[in-house]
């Protein structure tokens, strides 16, 4: 953790010593470890395959931006506000498609996101179909843009990056802390058992549908948070950009399995192994997106750990230990 606390103050100064694109590639770096988190949770420890995690991205953005269209709030505050209403939205979302499991819950999490697309298409308020952009006095006046001008001594255009990045970082590391802290609780034996093998877990009194659903509403609330942080940085939003399936559920499940299923080390190397495949490939079109599939099957094939299982096995470091372990005495 004392790692963790000076890597988190490195990345704070960062807008200080790194340029403007290398802060922007962080940005979606920071934004893309935080959804792979989330979908880690989901399926690496509650094995609940999702690929509609999009839903709860495009609610997230779409609420953040009523909230300050509609209500006036500031952009920063919106953001948590809109989180929170996901959160809450996936309580009744989570009743309904936790009535299926397997690859029929796969689907359904989809069916959702679309229905989401769908109402978000045909909401005349925020644009419809064509989404709608924030009004520039709403992106000028934010939380800390004076803060980050002065201390930085950058225009507010520059300012109100780095004040979403700091956004992203503090979302990120709060994502991380709350997963290790869960993982090393009774939260985390339970899934542990449940990983295991549910039917004995069953057997020992485990709740499995509360303990999976407390997973769920969690990974809402932090797609949400990432949703409305992308999107403010964005300054406008749409349907189809918000609820994009490749976009914020396909690259993360790349991400995560490149990365490596099940750690929370993983989906951070995979997060940035992403982004320097994408600007290094993505000039090559569609042979950029064939790459990738290519190189996720070899993965699963040949090393489905991912890369961090790969080190982790190699070298037996882990910088999350989430499993207990009891230590032998050879003296007594």
């Amino acid at each position: 953790m004392v790692i963790m606390g000076l890597v988190v103050l490195i990345l704070f100064a960062a807008p200080g010593f790194v340029e403007r694109a290398l802060l922007q590639d962080l940005i979606l770096i920071l934004m893309l470890i935080g959804l792979a988190q989330c979908w880690n949770l989901l399926a690496g420890y509650a094995g609940l395959i999702s690929v509609g995690q999009q839903a709860f991205v495009g609610v997230g953005a779409y609420g953040m931006f009523y909230v300050v269209i509609m209500m006036g709030a500031d952009p920063l505050l919106s953001v948590l506000i809109s989180a929170v209403f996901v959160a809450l939205l996936s309580i009744p979302v989570g009743l309904v498609v936790f009535r299926l499991q397997g690859a029929y819950f796969a689907v359904v999490t989809w069916v959702v996101a679309e229905v989401f697309r769908l109402i978000a298409a045909i909401w005349p308020a925020l644009g419809g179909g064509t989404g709608t952009a924030l009004p520039r006095s709403a992106t000028s006046e934010m939380i800390g843009l004076d803060f980050a001008a002065e201390l930085f001594g950058v225009r507010s255009a520059a300012a109100r990056e780095i004040v979403i990045y700091w956004g992203a970082l503090a979302v990120v590391a709060m994502i991380v802390i709350v997963a290790y802290f869960m993982l090393r609780s009774r939260l985390g034996l339970a899934l542990s058992a449940i990983k295991d093998g549910e039917i004995a877990a069953e057997s020992v009194g485990i709740d499995i549908n509360g303990t999976k659903f407390l997973v769920y509403v969690f990974a809402a609330f932090g797609a949400g948070l990432i949703g409305a942080l992308y999107f403010l940085q964005q300054a406008r939003v749409s349907p189809d950009a918000a609820f994009s399936v490749i976009d914020w559920t396909a690259y993360v499940i790349f991400i995560v399995v490149i990365g490596g299923l099940g750690t929370i080390e993983g989906p951070i190397i995979g997060a940035i192994v992403f982004v320097l495949l994408r600007s290094w490939f993505s000039s090559f079109g569609p042979w950029y997106l064939m790459f990738l599939g290519l190189l996720a099957i070899v993965m699963m094939l040949f090393a489905p750990k991912g890369l961090w299982g790969m080190f982790s096995s190699a070298t037996n470091i882990r910088l999350f230990p989430t499993r207990k372990r009891l230590e032998r005495d050879d003296r007594e």
